[in-house]
C-alpha cells in the first residue's frame, strides 16, 4: 500500500463510511431520475394516456374561453342531435351539450386534483411521522388509521354530501370530503416506507454526525420514498373522479348550477335510448379521463420502481 502524501493525513474507515452513506443518494438520485424518464418513454400506454389526458384538461379549459356557448347559456334548439353547430347536441331545455361537457370535464377533474392533494398531503405527514418515530407515534397513528378504514366510506359520503354538497362551491365542500376520507392507503404506504428506509445506512451516517429530524425526513427520507407516493396520488386522482361521479349520479354530489361528468351522466340515463348523445358524450368522457390515469399511473408504478433495472 503506498503511503500517503507528507502533510495529509488518510481518511480513517468509520470517516470514510459516514462520507460515502451519505453520499451515495445524492449522486445516484440524478441518473435514477433519468433512468425513470426512459423508463416511463418506453411505456407507450403511459405517454397515451399521458397525451389524452393533457389534451382533455387543455380542451376543457380552453373550450369554455373560445366556445360560442356558455355551459349555462340556453338556446333555441332543443334536443337536437350532434351538428356542426352543436358538435354534441343539445339538451331538452336547449343547453349546448359541447360546453356543458367542457366544463363538467373542467369540474370534476379540478375537484380529482384537490383530493389528491388533501389526501396525499395527510396521508405523508401521518404515515412519515408513524414510519419514522415508530413506537408510541406509530400505534397511535396507525390505529387511528384503522378507525378510518372501519367506517363504512360510502355512509359517510353520503351523509356529509348531503348536508355539505348544496352550499356555495359544492366541488370545493366534496373535494374536501373525499380528501379527508382517501388518505389511508398512502399513509399506510409511507409508514412500511419510511420503517425500512430509517435502517438504511445513510440515514444512520445522518444521525452520527447530529442531522436533524427535518433534514433527515425532506432530504433523504421522503425523496427515497417518492415513487410510491406519486403512483398512489395518481390513482387517487383516478378514484376521486369515480366516486365524485357516483355522488352525482346519487344526486348528492355537485350541485346546479354547477355540472360534472356525474351529474351530466345521472341527467342523461333517462334519454340513453331517445337521445343517446346526453348520455354517451359524458359517460364517454368520464371512462377516458379515468383510464388516462390509470394508464399513466401504470407507467409511473414501473419506472418508479427500483427493483427496475432496464427499460421496456
Amino acid at each position: 500500500m503506498p503511503e500517503p502524501a507528507p502533510g495529509i493525513t488518510p481518511p480513517t474507515p468509520a470517516l470514510t463510511l459516514v462520507t460515502d452513506a451519505i453520499q451515495d443518494p445524492a449522486v445516484e438520485s440524478r441518473s435514477q431520475f433519468r433512468l425513470a424518464l426512459e423508463r416511463f418513454a418506453h411505456h407507450r400506454l403511459a405517454l397515451a394516456g399521458l397525451v389524452v389526458f393533457l389534451l382533455l384538461v387543455l380542451l376543457s379549459t380552453l373550450g369554455s374561453v373560445f366556445w360560442q356557448y356558455s355551459y349555462s347559456t340556453i338556446t333555441s334548439d332543443f334536443a337536437t342531435g350532434p351538428s356542426p353547430q352543436h358538435p354534441f347536441g343539445t339538451d331538452l331545455i336547449g343547453h349546448d351539450l359541447f360546453a356543458q361537457v367542457m366544463e363538467a370535464e373542467a369540474t370534476s377533474v379540478k375537484t380529482a386534483a384537490l383530493v389528491a392533494l388533501i389526501a396525499t398531503t395527510i396521508g405523508t405527514v401521518i404515515g412519515a411521522i408513524a414510519g419514522y418515530y415508530g413506537k408510541l407515534a406509530d400505534a397511535l397513528l396507525m390505529r387511528f388509521t384503522d378507525l378510518i378504514l372501519a367506517v363504512p366510506l360510502l355512509a359517510v359520503l353520503l351523509v356529509l354530501a348531503n348536508k355539505l354538497s348544496k352550499q356555495a362551491g359544492s366541488w370545493f365542500w366534496i373535494a374536501l370530503i373525499l380528501g379527508l376520507l382517501l388518505w389511508t392507503n398512502l399513509a399506510r404506504q409511507v409508514r412500511g416506507a419510511f420503517l425500512s428506509l430509517r435502517e438504511r445506512e445513510f440515514v444512520e451516517a445522518e444521525h452520527a454526525i447530529g442531522a436533524s429530524d427535518l433534514r433527515i425526513v425532506f432530504r433523504h427520507m421522503i425523496p427515497n420514498a417518492i415513487g410510491s407516493i406519486v403512483v398512489t396520488a395518481t390513482l387517487t386522482v383516478a378514484l376521486a373522479l369515480l366516486i365524485e361521479a357516483v355522488l352525482s349520479f346519487l344526486g348528492l354530489g355537485i350541485q346546479p348550477p354547477e355540472v360534472s361528468l356525474g351529474s351530466l351522466v345521472s341527467s342523461g340515463q333517462d334519454a340513453a335510448t331517445s337521445l343517446p348523445w346526453l348520455f354517451f358524450f359524458p359517460s364517454g368522457f368520464l371512462v377516458v379521463t379515468i383510464l388516462s390515469i390509470n394508464f399513466i399511473g401504470d407507467g409511473l408504478r414501473d419506472a418508479l420502481d427500483p427493483t427496475q433495472r432496464a427499460t421496456r
